[in-house]
Formats: C-alpha cells, sequence, structure tokens
C-alpha cells in the first residue's frame, strides 16, 4: 500500500472520540466542586484522578492509532506522540506542547499516586479540560482535510 493511500480508520477514530467524550462530560461535573470538597470528598478525587487518567489515555490512543494507521515514525515515549501528530500537522505546534504536559501528567497520575498533589489534579481539572475539547477539534479537522 502507497502512504497516499493509508487510511485512518474512522469508525475508530469516532468511538475514541466518543469514548473521550463520556469522559468530559463526568470531569465537567466534578470541576463544580470547590476545592474544599474535592480534597476532603474521596469519591470526587478519585473520580476526577481516574477519569482524568482515562481521558488523557483516549487522546493517547487515538494519536497512536493516527501515527499507527498513516505509518509515521514510531513513538518512543508516550510524549513522543505529540511530537509525532505535530510534526504531521494532526496538531498544531503549541498545541503539541500541552498536550506533552498533559502527557506528563498522566505518568504522574499513574506512577506517582502515593505522593499526588492533590492541589495539582483540581488545577488541571478546573483549568486544562478545554485542552480536550481542542484535541478533538484538532483531529477532527485533519480527518476531514486529508479524507484520512
Amino acid at each position: 500500500m502507497f502512504a497516499s493511500e493509508r487510511k485512518v480508520n474512522k469508525r475508530i477514530v469516532t468511538n475514541r472520540i466518543s469514548k473521550l467524550r463520556v469522559y468530559l462530560k463526568v470531569l465537567r461535573e466534578l470541576q463544580k466542586a470547590s476545592f474544599e470538597e474535592f480534597s476532603s470528598n474521596p469519591r470526587i478525587r478519585y473520580s476526577a484522578e481516574r477519569c482524568l487518567h482515562l481521558a488523557i489515555e483516549c487522546a493517547i490512543n487515538i494519536g497512536n492509532h493516527i501515527i499507527s494507521a498513516l505509518q509515521l515514525r514510531k513513538p518512543e515515549e508516550y510524549h513522543d506522540i505529540a511530537l509525532i501528530l505535530e510534526e504531521n500537522g494532526v496538531i498544531p505546534s503549541g498545541f503539541a506542547e500541552e498536550f506533552v504536559k498533559m502527557i506528563r501528567f498522566r505518568n504522574i497520575l499513574v506512577h506517582d499516586y502515593v505522593g499526588l498533589d492533590i492541589s495539582r489534579v483540581y488545577t488541571f481539572l478546573q483549568e486544562r479540560l478545554a485542552d480536550f475539547e481542542l484535541f478533538i477539534e484538532y483531529v477532527t479537522k485533519f480527518l476531514k482535510s486529508k479524507q484520512a
């Protein structure tokens, strides 16, 4: 198959975007909690941590699917996904930096859960959900423009 014939499976990407939107809906509800409520209620805090983790995983999986389907260079680490997507015009450079930060935050959620700073999670919840919407917008626009 020639490079020009490679296609992203839109059904797979659409399903993952739908799942990401489900997580975002839950996160928007959790976003309403005050910091005091967030820090004192383990159900709210743990729900936010898990949904943030899953939302970031969705974005990573979408990126990986695009990279694989188009046979782009293979990422050696998760944050390479953002850079490869940027290099290939899927996401703009300014957003690639934010996507890298998102991926690094995922690593903290997964690997540093014992020493996790609650205020950092709350700040991410309050300030970074729009990044997911931008990611969806960029991926959707890329798929439409390239007829991937």
